[in-house]
């Protein structure tokens, strides 16, 4: 029997990393975290020094990449350049920002989004990113849209990143967040939206256990989910 595809999109701080590695746990499927995908790019292009408004130049550069991503034995996913795991180097907030900067090149997204619908060929992947239920895989068996509100996607990134040790104040991640949405919600090439079939879950007062609940009992036909 095929396994399931599931697409979870969200704006930043919505909690669809967390949810999707559990999800994935749960059903014995693989997680891909785009997001980690483009950071991979915007790590590289910062290596050899491509400014992220040299759309053409980024293209060319992403094109070249030997990127790969692999399901790690936790959930998380391993991204690999040149053979090189630079996981551990991608969870900055700065690098984070450039990410958000390079995606908004179509170039850049098309060959991501090829290599992200080969991962997912064939089912058994929990995908998410911010256009995955929209263009990478718009056949998937259940997709949905986590959303919650800034003020808690602020507390949720504050606390992550105290958790690494970083402590910016509230009002900066809050000001980096909104910045964030506003490119992702904007660009011309996919922006972040729902789509038409997507099961829209807020999460500003639910915990991780109770979205995964939801997901998984869409995917078993279980839930008690309500589409917005």
């Amino acid at each position: 029997m095929r396994k399931p595809t599931i697409a979870i999109d969200g704006p930043a701080g919505s909690g669809k990393t967390t949810v999707a590695r559990l999800v994935a746990q749960r059903l014995g499927l693989v997680c891909v975290e785009t997001g980690a995908m483009y950071r991979a790019v915007a790590w590289q292009a910062r290596t050899l020094g491509i400014p992220a408004d040299d759309a053409r130049a980024l293209a060319d550069m992403t094109a070249r990449m030997d990127l790969r991503v692999e399901s790690a034995p936790d959930g998380r996913t391993r991204v690999l350049v040149a053979g090189k795991d630079i996981t551990a180097e991608l969870r900055t907030p700065e690098l984070e920002q450039l990410a958000s900067r390079v995606s908004t090149h179509s170039e850049v997204r098309h060959r991501l989004v090829e290599l992200q619908q080969r991962v997912a060929h064939g089912g058994g992947v929990v995908m998410e990113g911010r256009d995955i239920q929209t263009v990478v895989l718009p056949d998937a068996d259940v997709k949905v849209f986590l959303t919650a509100s800034v003020d808690e996607r602020a507390r949720r990134r504050l606390s992550d990143l105290e958790a690494a040790g970083r402590h910016p104040s509230l009002d900066q991640v809050r000001e980096q967040i909104e910045a964030r949405d506003r490119r992702d919600e904007t660009r011309a090439a996919s922006p972040l939206r729902p789509a038409p079939d997507a099961v829209i879950i807020d999460t500003d007062k639910l915990g991780a256990d109770d979205v995964v609940t939801q997901i998984v009992g869409l995917v078993t036909g279980e839930s008690n989910a309500a589409a917005d």
